[in-house]
């Protein structure tokens, strides 16, 4: 069989960054509410022409840049944080990237989730055609009300991959796990900017997506726990990865391995939360963070709330350190502009998603930018 799956993988974020220790500050907390009970010290914030097509093209840059575009022949754009009821975002990263006419692009939405049935779907495309690559993007801003509970754990990152035959960073394995079930514990309704979160019952869902789609894993063939050397969870904060593979260890059986998250964690803590891209930044942070990884295999979970679940496995390729990013992503990070809690709770409230006409101020430096909106039509530009 012709081995499949994550050829390239890319990471871009926005303009700013709020510091959580400030965050708390200003909210009256004890900083370590956040820091230690979230696992989480910043999030990244975008600026007013920043947007999910922006973050998904300056993420999918530099795969076209070091792949050429000559074997794309679908772009899939993962995403919860639709700008449209109809026009796939992806449509727009398709002229911002110069990509041919004979190319799909669609887009999906199930929650965090829809970056993993994007893969999937990419694999099965690349089956049927080993010639074809598949240009997947997972991009999201996760915006919740000021003085919630949720404020703390908002973010902002776009992760773009190349999935084609013979990867060379992670190889698919055939056996997923799936858990599908009808629980109200997140969702935005169409009238509303940010969601509406019902923390607690969120918490519980996770737990139980991952355990029944561990156990439909386990039924359908999937690899012992035993032998999955590495695990990525999806990161709405990272002490949910850490609840989550103790809850699994413990339901498996097994102890605790104190390097089982090892670097997963690293991107997340600073980005905040990426919803369709968490999983994939936490692969990339994993992947840039590890130098022992070669043919070790690993177990990752995607979640979205809703809700659907799946865990599958992949094997890390021999010559995967020499195809990483560290150095861009980390340079990404350094990039990002300090925003005060003042100027961070400005932005916030000035943040609306009308289709009246209006021009963007000039802010962000990433290679594109939402320039504003003619005739109710979005527009974009390259920086």
């Amino acid at each position: 069989m012709t081995s499949i799956g994550i050829h390239d993988l890319s990471v871009a974020t926005a303009h700013y960054v709020v510091d959580l220790t400030e965050l708390a500050e200003a909210a009256g907390v004890p900083p370590q509410k956040y820091l230690t009970g979230l696992g989480q010290e910043a999030m990244s914030f975008p600026a007013p022409d920043e947007d999910i097509v922006t973050m998904g093209a300056a993420a999918a840059l530099p795969i076209l840049e070091r792949h050429g575009t000559e074997r794309i022949r679908t772009v899939l754009f993962a995403t919860e944080s639709g700008i449209d009821q109809s026009k796939a975002a992806g449509v727009f990263v398709h002229k911002l990237l110069g990509l041919p006419s004979g190319v799909r692009v669609v887009e999906l939405k199930q929650a965090c989730y829809s970056g993993t049935a994007a893969l999937q779907l990419a694999a099965g495309i690349v089956a049927r055609d080993p010639r074809e690559q598949v240009l997947l993007i997972a991009s999201d801003i996760a915006r919740y009300q000021l003085d919630t509970p949720g404020e703390p754990t908002q973010g902002a990152a776009a992760a773009a991959m190349l999935v084609s035959a013979d990867p060379a960073l992670l190889e698919l394995e055939p056996t997923t796990g799936i858990h599908t079930a009808d629980v109200n514990d997140f969702w935005r309704p169409n009238d509303s900017t940010t969601a509406m979160v019902d923390g607690g019952l969120s918490l519980r869902a996770y737990l139980a997506s991952l355990m029944g789609a561990w156990d439909d894993f386990h039924a359908r063939g999937g690899a012992g726990f035993h032998t999955i050397e590495r695990f990525v969870y999806h990161q709405p904060f990272t002490k949910m990865a850490q609840k989550a593979h103790a809850r699994l260890s413990q339901h498996t059986s097994h102890a605790v391995s104190i390097n089982a998250l090892k670097g997963s964690l690293d991107y997340n803590r600073v980005l905040g939360n990426s919803y369709t891209a968490s999983l994939y930044v936490g692969l990339a942070a994993m992947l840039d963070n590890s130098d022992d990884l070669a043919g070790r295999r690993v177990g990752l979970f995607s979640y979205g709330s809703g809700s659907v679940g799946e865990f599958f496995t992949g094997i890390v390729q021999p010559d995967y350190a020499r195809h990483r990013r560290r150095e861009a992503t980390l340079a990404a990070l350094e990039a990002r502009h300090p925003l005060d809690i003042e100027g961070y709770r400005a932005l916030h409230s000035a943040h609306t998603e009308s289709s009246q006409d209006r021009e963007t101020p000039h802010v962000t430096s990433a290679p594109f930018r939402f320039s504003g909106i003619q005739g109710q039509a979005r527009q974009y530009e390259a920086n």
